[in-house]
């Protein structure tokens, strides 16, 4: 091979290897590797919904809509760094559409606007994100708020006029705490006679709750309150334990969640209720808003109603029905709906199932 054609054949060579390394850095290439992909980005793993239901269903669901198409899930634990992270990679990736339930909702508001600009739809999946979202998908979480607030006051009966509650409220960078809050006090307030301790419980911690359920009996001792008003079940998982720890019995508990440790604490009794919101058809409503955004198709039927947010107004939204479950219902609820195995539900507590006609 003479010199010309060895100059000539190794200048292609390099032209030809070049091409392909300017694409892979090029925006066009990340731009299009998220063309069938849906990000999802959930916001802890504390609660056990989010990866034992939340997850599967969504991925299920997309599946069975679009062969071709791909969950990119990521799990913040609780970082709102991490979150901020996820999010950026799956836009940089070409994603166009994210279903986001995000650590801190107001922190989400500049990523989810210059998310919006680059054309990528966000849907704000159990919490409302601040910001340019397309749409939102969750429950009428003042509603849960009255549901809470009336479960208090079925549990103290006649005694609810004379009686002293303590609030637990969920997570100040949770957007749906205050409206559960919010719809706490639209009933309380006017029903029992004193609200005689609140506090917002940051992350939503069962550990913090549980100490300032312990200071408070400190302070106030054991007859300083008639019962307990909890967010959730993780936070009335750490209440039941400072009541039980104090010797405290009778005091009536409250949670939201519809957990597996609440429902054994609702049937032994430690917890007077939690509030049911079915998982399965927020998250597979959520899926396939997802997918139809996607497409460049209409979500008009699936969002029945709308929602404001602190950023924008008349948000297309899908907000879904919650009941109370108790020792009285709980087998014509989660047990009914699958949501819980019995066997699991009764282990350790046999006996209670039994007389609640669990077993």
């Amino acid at each position: 091979m003479n010199a010309i054609m060895r100059r000539a054949l190794t200048g292609a060579v390099a032209i030809s290897l070049a091409a392909p390394l300017a694409a892979c850095g090029s925006d066009q290439q990340d731009a299009g590797a998220g063309k069938d992909s849906i990000g999802l980005l959930l916001p802890e793993s504390k609660a056990a919904r989010y990866e034992k239901f939340d997850r599967r269903i969504i991925s299920s669901r997309v599946a069975s809509l679009c062969l071709e198409c791909k969950v990119e899930y990521h799990n913040a634990e609780q970082q709102v760094d991490n979150q901020k992270r996820q999010f950026d990679a799956l836009v940089k990736k070409g994603v166009k559409v994210i279903i986001l339930d995000p650590v801190d909702a107001a922190a989400a508001k500049s990523w989810v606007d210059s998310a919006a600009k680059k054309g990528v739809k966000v849907i704000a999946y159990d919490r409302l994100a601040e910001g340019d979202v397309a749409a939102y998908v969750s429950y009428d979480n003042e509603k849960i708020g009255r549901l809470q607030a009336q479960g208090i006051l079925t549990a103290l009966g006649s005694q609810a006029a004379t009686s002293d509650v303590v609030m637990m409220n969920g997570s100040p960078t949770d957007p749906n705490a205050p409206a559960y809050k919010k719809g706490a006090h639209e009933v309380l307030d006017d029903k029992v006679h004193k609200i005689v301790f609140e506090k917002d419980i940051p992350d939503w911690s069962a550990a913090a709750a549980k100490k300032e359920m312990t200071d408070l009996i400190n302070a106030q001792g054991a007859e300083g309150f008639d019962a307990v008003y909890s967010a959730n079940d993780g936070m009335a998982g750490g209440i039941a334990a400072a009541l039980k720890s104090a010797g405290i019995k009778n005091v009536p508990v409250g949670g939201q969640d519809a957990e597996l440790p609440a429902l054994q604490r609702v049937v032994a009794g430690t917890q007077y209720f939690t509030i049911y919101k079915e998982v399965r058809p927020e998250a597979e409503t959520a899926a396939e808003i997802a997918f139809r955004l996607l497409r460049g198709k209409s979500i008009k039927s699936l969002t029945t109603t709308t929602a404001d947010s602190g950023s924008k107004s008349g948000i297309p939204a899908r907000l879904f029905k919650a009941q109370i479950v108790t020792k009285k219902n709980m087998k014509n609820t989660v047990v009914r709906d699958g949501a819980v195995r019995t066997d699991l539900l009764c282990e350790g507590v046999t006996a209670a199932c039994k007389s609640v006609g669990l077993e």
